[in-house]
């Protein structure tokens, strides 16, 4: 018999890993590098909540979301640069950090 679970999670995973670095760009775009902690808090409370789950496929894709999060996270200063350098649309009015004082 043929064992699916290491194809299917490898089909999730590449989609995961591509939508992430989608909202990198429009993350950054909108919201800027400043919400970096909070995203790495959530990718640490998602992949903590893999640990809880049961099932393995689905505490697999659980934790493959939270720490492709974690990734996003550090990638979104250099996306920074990148909209400032013109690689990519560059959006000067963005969403405010919370508890960030105004400049």
């Amino acid at each position: 018999m043929v064992n699916l679970f290491g194809l299917l999670i490898g089909v999730v995973t590449l989609c995961i890993i591509g939508l992430g670095f989608v909202w990198v760009i429009y993350g950054e775009r909108y919201f800027s590098y400043l919400w970096r902690p909070y995203v790495v808090i959530a990718g640490l409370l998602i992949t903590g909540t893999s640990l809880l789950i049961q099932q393995d496929f689905l505490s697999a894709l659980v934790g493959i979301l939270g720490a492709s999060l974690i990734w996003g996270a550090t990638e979104l200063k250099a996306m920074a640069v990148r909209g400032e350098l013109g690689w990519f649309r560059y959006r000067g009015n963005k969403i405010s950090a919370p508890f960030r004082k105004e400049q």
